[in-house]
């Protein structure tokens, strides 16, 4: 007679038994290289498989698919699915913001044109995103021909209906599907509107459905700004929906390109952080390099706030639409005061690289390389109080100028954390630690014309 134990531990066993027959079936009908694209996987990411019915024909890799982008057999990822949009954008031909309106967005070729993960592309697909965001370009880039015009006067709002269109010479960057092109280029016409576009694909698009559209199958990096200024006769005025991977370089190529008064204003989308960063004030998280150099090279302001829905595959992440309005050379010189912006860089850079750290801290390498490792001019500099205010920035602060007001700096500057400068604090630091770069205590051109807040590798000035 068996035991009670056993009575009670044969269910069990036989459970085990029948459990291990089932895994040694599945084992030997699915290999375990079937497994394998789900144990490559990361956890955070839903990936499948797409199956092949046997056949004689050589079987293709099986695409893969991460949260609706699948990569093709060449390793290009594109969205799967065709945009589900159908109606085509309308719009007047006129130059005030007012009279802009667009009903829908394009759609993308269905089957031939899908968004590349490569490139960053995601597209507007909302009429009234797209209306408010050509309206905001309108806005900016008429304000800037004013001021421009005026003397440097600033006038309030933008519109101007004796502004003649020819002077905006708009420059799209990466128009992809044509979404702001399609209301754009019936407002200015073909003289006034030129796109730069690197993926193929759009270039023939736009190409055909624009045939007297200007083109530049390029990339938006290496974009001369200076020439294109000089071949449309005068400073730009920049559209576009950024990718978010490289938004920080093409703003830093941007500001480089005002120092030569080849770009006017811009007005561009990007990810709602960095819009963020670049209108932050002192004393904040987000304050950091581009609050610096932004606030320094240009008036900054966030439009309005972009929800994922209007995109097309849509984004994890809120946008932000920013209008930036450069102060160009002469106005740039003044808030510089004589100091070199290679050597504001330097400066920037070093002490934001250790934000949490004193100013005295972050800048201390730095200081030990421009004094010749002089420890003791070193401490000097950083011991010492601020020096006195160049005589155009004390006539500045006479006049009410608001930058000019903060910009000089507190007895105890380098006990300061970086967030707590103002960048035209961060200017006079540079004056102290460099001094200016001419006994006049003025900028010259060759100066402002070199490349400096861009990538070496980018572009060719």
């Amino acid at each position: 007679m068996p035991s009670a134990s056993d009575v009670l531990l044969r269910p069990k066993i036989m459970a085990r038994a029948m459990l291990f027959c089932v895994l040694l079936s599945c084992t030997i009908i699915h290999p375990v290289s079937s497994f394998l694209p789900i144990i490559r996987a990361p956890s955070c990411i839903n990936q499948k498989t797409i199956s092949v019915r046997p056949s004689n024909r050589p079987r293709a890799p099986p695409a893969t698919s991460f949260g609706g982008w699948v990569q093709g057999s060449d390793g290009e990822w594109a969205w799967e699915e065709d945009d589900p949009t159908s109606s085509a954008a309308i719009a007047t031909c006129a130059l005030t913001s007012e009279s802009i309106d667009a009903q829908a967005t394009p759609t993308l070729p269905a089957g031939q044109f899908r968004p590349k993960q490569s490139l960053g592309q995601n597209y507007l697909r909302d009429g009234n995103t797209v209306a408010k965001i050509v309206k905001a370009f309108v806005r900016d880039a008429t304000t800037t021909l004013r001021v421009t015009k005026g003397g440097g006067e600033d006038v309030e709002g933008g519109d101007n209906k004796d502004l003649n269109r020819n002077d905006l010479r708009a420059v799209e960057l990466g128009p992809g599907a044509g979404a702001l092109t399609d209301v754009l280029l019936p407002a200015l016409g073909p003289d006034n509107l030129q796109c730069i576009e690197i993926d193929d694909r759009s270039v023939e698009l736009l190409n055909d459905k624009h045939p007297t559209l200007r083109v530049r199958h390029e990339d938006v990096l290496q974009v001369d700004y200076p020439a294109l200024a000089d071949e449309e006769g005068g400073p730009l005025s920049i559209i576009g929906n950024l990718p978010y991977y490289i938004t920080s370089q093409i703003l830093f190529a941007l500001a480089d390109a005002s120092h030569t008064d080849s770009v006017r204003s811009a007005t561009v989308t990007m990810q709602w952080e960095v819009g963020r960063r670049i209108v932050a004030p002192t004393r904040t998280k987000d304050y950091g390099i581009l609050s610096v150099v932004f606030q320094l090279y240009a008036d900054c302001s966030i439009h309005f706030k972009i929800p994922p829905t209007v995109f097309y595959p849509q984004p994890k992440v809120d946008s932000a639409l920013i209008g930036l309005h450069f102060l160009g050379p002469a106005r740039l010189r003044t808030r510089l005061a004589g100091v070199d912006p290679s050597n504001l860089r330097g400066v920037v850079t070093s002490t934001f690289q250790q934000r949490r750290k004193t100013v005295r801290n972050g800048l201390k390498p730095l200081a030990m390389t421009v004094f010749g490792g002089d420890k003791e001019r070193v401490k000097e500099f950083l011991d010492g109080g601020p020096s006195p205010l160049p005589r155009s920035v004390v006539e500045a602060r006479a006049a009410g100028d608001e930058f000019a007001l903060a910009q000089a700096l507190p007895d105890d500057w380098a006990k300061k954390r970086p967030e707590e400068l103002t960048p035209g604090q961060f200017v006079e630091i540079t004056r102290m630690l460099y001094g200016p770069s001419d006994s006049k205590g003025g900028v010259n051109e060759s100066q402002l014309s070199n490349k400096v807040w861009r990538k070496l590798k980018h572009g060719t000035n």
